[in-house]
Parts: C-alpha cells; structure tokens; sequence
C-alpha cells in the first residue's frame, strides 16, 4: 500500500486476503528482529477497517502506546525494506511518531496517553471550525490509568464528536488486572444481553425481507440497551456505548465505524479482539509475545533458547533482582513487591510465584503503585517497586510529595535505566538521574555488576529512606554471587585502581569502559590513570572525589545517562562548592532525544561515546590540559 486510497480501491471481498497478507508480513519481519507481535497481530481489521471509513491524516487517529501501529505504519506507505528494518537502524520505529509520518498524529510509547490526547484535538478542531474526525484507540488496560479516566470525565464538557475505540483483549503485558478489567470482562460476555441478542437476531433474519429487519433490529438494538443490562459506565459518562462487537468481523466493524463517524454525540466502539490472531504461538502466550525478541514462528522459542548454552552466570538483571528479593522477602514478611502490570519485565514473576501474597500488581498505574507503596511503609512495611526509569517519570509527584517528604523506606528498582536501544526515545531510561538527584532525601545507587546489585538491594532494604537502584536492561558482566550479600556503607564509592595523572569516576556499566579505558591511557600513553567504581550517584562520596582532586588534574565521568544534571554534574557541582580548579570532563549522553537503533553499540557509536570515541576524547582533554 503506497497510501490509504489503495485500500479503499479495493473490493470488500480482498479485505480478508489483505488481512492475511498484513499478518503473514508482520509475522516475517517480527521473527527475524523482534517486536510487539501480539498488539498488532490482534488489530488487523481493526486497523483496516479504520481507514476504510476514514481518511488520514486529514482524519486522526491517536493510539494509546501505539505499539500495535504497525498495520496502521503498513497502509499509510511505510511498507517494504522500510518496514522490513523495523526498529533497526534507518527502519521504520516500533512506535507512532509524527517525525516519521503525517499520517502519525500524535507519538506515543507510553499507556493511557490517547483519549486525553485526542480529546484535545477534538476541542482545538472544534474552536477552530474544522470537521476532521478525531478517533482514539485505546486498550482495555488504558482504561486502568488514572489519566484516561480524568480525560473520560471531560468528554462531554469538552466536545460533541469524538470517536473512542476500546480495543478489549484482556491484556496488557501481563493478563488485565483489578476492578475495571472485570468490569469490561462482565460487559463482554453479559448472559442475559448476549443470549437476547442471538436469540431476536435470529428471529428477525429468519423473517421476509431478513437483511432489512436485521438493519432495523440492529438500530433497535442501539436504542434500547437497557432493556438488557443496565447503561454502561461509559454512557454514565456521557458517551454512547456501541458493542460489545468481535474485532475480526470487517463488515461489522465497518458498519459500526460508519455508524459512530455520523454520530452527532461522543462515542465508544467496545471490541472484542484476540491478541496474537494468526500466530499459535502468540495466541498460546500472549505475555511472552506482547513483545519478543526474533523467534521461531512455528515453535515460539528465541534463539538464545533453543541452543541451549545459555550461561547462567549471564542471567538477565532483572532476574538476579527478582530471585534476590525473593531470598529477602522469605525471610522478612514485612517486604512486598509491586509492579504496575510488568511482573515478567521486572522480574517481579519470582514472587508472584513463590510469595503471591507478597506480590502486587495494581495494573497500568504507576502513580498508584507509588502512592500505595507509601502507605504500605507508613504501616512498617518494606515495599519495592519495580518500575522501568521511563515509566518511573509519570509518578514523579508521588516520589515528591508521597515519599521523599515524609522520609518513607521505599526501595525503588528502575530496570531499563540506559537505552533500550530498540523501542526508541519513550523507553530510553536516561533521565531519572537529573529528575531524583535534586529531590531531598533520596539515594541513588547504581551497580557495577549482578553480585553488586544484590549488595544493593540488601543495602535498600535496611536503609531508613527513599532508596533508588538503577540498571540496565539485559545482563551484567560475568560475576559469581556471594552466598551472603554485603551491606554498603552509603555514599561510599569503590576504589579500584590508583592514578596520578587522571581519575575515571564509572557509575554502573560504564566501569567496564573505564577500566578498559585505562589499561588503554595506560599501555600506549605511559599515563596513570585512578579508577573509581562511584555506585554512589547521590550521596558522592565527597572525601575521596576532593583527596582526588587536591593532587590529579582531570576527573572525567562516565555514565549512562544524559550529561545534563547527570552523575557528571554531582561531581562538577562538588569541587565547584568546594572551591577546586580541577578540571572535570563528563561524558553521557547528549542533550537530546536519542533515536532508535539496531543496537546499544551502534547508538553509541553514532553519538560519540564508542570506546574510541571516548578514547580520543579523553586523551584530547589531558593533552588540551597540560599544555595550560
């Protein structure tokens, strides 16, 4: 498709075979690099019939996450090679940007983000006199954020016409969780309504002239809902409620989408679809396959797992986290886990399964899942929340408000702090630094290593404060874990080479760079060079930083992380207050949104921080120095 005319040129009979077409190209792509398979492989019609009845992007669509855009991605010219390097370097994003397309209305890579979004748009178009359609799609987990629901209260206040699709397939990551995901599920699968609407569907097809009176039963049906069930909370809200309707019918999601574009008041689609349709083994295990690494089609296993030599010692960090906190949580019932609806992605699946009544998951809510941890630790509980450093951003007032301030023992576990080199700028965790160093109270740690982490934690959960414990997706250097972990003095930083000419300061991954960085000024410039393991990036540890800075000239900082407000700036700050001329030269990441790309490496290759890049920076700086 070169554009969205092609598919309206089609005849309804070639939708189907489309269809098929878009899951056998996703399917073949995906599994050769990866991506959200099961989101997209669950909206093909949807999407299809989307731009069957509407025009883009005069029309807009917003999509909550927009990780299931890429049906939407192949429809609006963005197939082939550019589709095919899907989240690689120089391909197509994982996710909706309106740098990439002016069919992307809005970008997105975070939940519950549409209907506020589109709501917006809908009240600009309507000040402004316009008539495009504003269509929202949202997940049914969207509706468990606080944020959509604020916006679902000022639908009506705000605009007469806006369409809001609720994709309804049970999941978000994990299996949909609390109040609202039983709600929608009593919605969908009402006896009483369902059995009454077979039953006179049934009754008025079989009659003279059935297409006609099916049509008029079908308004009917619209008009006089509650004769059935009672009115949705949806219409409570002011918005009328079409549905429940089965996602992978064309022709009824068509007629209903025409249906809602003509609709003179707001409006919410409610349908049904199957997350991972088309792919057995998406449909077998739809947590694993929201989003996968390559896989097979057939059997659903990843490379690394079919050879069979994973070494154990290279376990994923947030599996040495998870196992950890179930070591300490058997032998302290007062320690709880909490995760908003990623227990598999921070590893938090070790204690639901071991420890369930330990275990909390409060769904796509973060800002709920840090404000329930503080009254947990009000009560003398020892609550750790597993929480992504991107998505640790959205209860930045909690973390404020609810926990720095009253001093409360929160232990914070921020996987994914660094890239996460596919998904692109919305996942990158490079900011949490910047955002919790200036906040009182808090400290900021971040491991060298697996064994480190643990250390870590055990540090945190003893710690009569706000803790926050950073790393990396993926795994950590090779490392054998002590049988008894270590409690770390806090503020205190790791001295593991000494120098004379310059100090490296590494905080987390960095530290491999570091001392390899060393061996390098070393070796073929004759330099001694100090290097510190920081693992401290609030409290410093301000003794040795300025014993250092009395007699070497060049500090430099290594973190994952942006330079501006990072660890390098603590250390800037530090000998600044203390009155030292040494000189400082930090190095992270740029003052910019970094892109997508095929690997870590390459990202930092292509902003300036590869080995050699930092070599030759380093090197430059010293000489820059002495000749001063």
């Amino acid at each position: 498709m070169r554009e969205p005319a092609d598919l309206k040129a089609l005849a309804p009979v070639q939708l189907p075979a489309l269809a098929q077409e878009i899951r056998d190209e996703i399917i073949a792509v995906t599994s050769a690099s990866g991506g959200h398979v099961g989101p997209n492989l669950g909206v093909v019609e949807l999407t299809i019939a989307l731009h069957r009845v509407f025009e883009t992007p005069r029309d807009q669509f917003v999509f909550d996450v927009s990780h299931q855009g890429y049906i939407h991605k192949l429809l609006t010219g963005r197939g082939g090679s550019f589709f095919q390097k899907l989240r690689q370097t120089d391909g197509a994003s994982g996710f909706l940007s309106r740098d990439e397309s002016p069919h992307d209305a809005f970008g997105a890579g975070h939940a519950g983000t549409a209907l506020s979004a589109a709501l917006g748009m809908a009240t600009a178009r309507d000040l402004l006199g316009t008539d495009e359609h504003v269509v929202a799609l949202c997940g049914d987990a969207a509706f468990t954020c606080g944020i959509t629901m604020e916006a679902l209260n000022n639908v009506v206040t705000s605009t007469k016409r806006l369409i809001v699709i609720l994709n309804d397939n049970e999941w978000s990551i994990a299996r949909n969780v609390g109040a609202i995901a039983k709600y929608l599920n009593r919605l969908s699968t009402s006896r009483t309504y369902n059995r009454a609407y077979h039953d006179l569907e049934k009754f008025f097809t079989s009659l003279p002239g059935g297409p006609d009176m099916h049509r008029l039963f079908t308004k009917w049906k619209r008009e006089t809902k509650d004769f059935f069930v009672e009115s949705s909370l949806f219409e409570k809200l002011g918005l009328r409620y079409l549905g429940p309707i089965d996602g992978h019918d064309l022709d009824e999601l068509i007629k209903n989408l025409e249906f809602a574009k003509n609709s003179d008041t707001p409006v919410l689609l409610h349908v049904l679809t199957k997350k991972g349709k088309g792919l057995q083994v998406a449909l077998d295990h739809p947590e694993k396959f929201h989003g996968s690494s390559p896989y097979d089609p057939k059997t659903g296993e990843n490379p690394a797992q079919s050879s069979g030599s994973q070494n154990p010692a290279r376990q994923n960090l947030q599996d040495v986290f998870g196992h950890a906190l179930v070591r300490f949580a058997r032998g302290n019932p007062r320690i709880v886990g909490i995760t908003g609806a990623m227990p598999s992605g921070t590893g938090l699946t070790h204690l639901q399964s071991a420890l369930p009544a330990q275990f909390f998951d409060v769904g796509i809510a973060e800002e709920h899942a840090v404000l329930f941890a503080a009254g947990l630790a009000t009560k003398g509980l020892r609550p750790v929340v597993a929480i992504y450093s991107t998505f640790l951003q959205r209860a930045y007032d909690q973390i404020i408000h609810d926990i720095c301030l009253q001093k409360l023992p929160v232990v914070f576990c921020m996987d994914r702090a660094g890239l996460s080199a596919n998904d692109g700028p919305t996942h990158h965790g490079l900011f949490d630094i910047a955002y919790l160093r200036c906040v009182p109270g808090a400290t900021i740690m971040q491991p060298k290593d697996e064994d480190e982490l643990v250390d870590m934690l055990h540090t945190a959960l003893q710690h009569d404060g706000p803790s926050f414990i950073r790393y990396p997706r993926g795994t950590g250097p090779e490392t054998t874990l002590k049988q008894n972990p270590a409690a770390l003095p806090i503020g205190q930083a790791e001295l593991l080479r000494e120098g004379s000419d310059l100090a490296l300061w590494a905080l987390g991954p960095m530290l491999e760079d570091a001392l390899a960085l060393a061996a390098k000024l070393e070796s073929e410039n004759g330099l001694s060079v100090a290097v510190v393991n920081a693992r401290f990036a609030k409290p410093l540890d301000r003794d040795l930083l300025l014993a250092q800075a009395a007699t070497i000239p060049l500090i430099v900082t290594l973190e994952d992380h942006v330079v501006n407000g990072g660890f390098g700036t603590a250390v800037l700050e530090t000998l600044q207050d203390a009155g030292t001329k040494t000189t400082v030269e930090r190095i992270g990441w740029p003052d910019q949104f970094v892109g997508h790309g095929s690997s870590v490496a390459q990202l930092r290759a292509a902003h300036g921080l590869s080995p050699e890049a930092i070599y030759s920076r380093v090197l430059t700086r010293f000489a820059s120095d002495k000749s001063h």
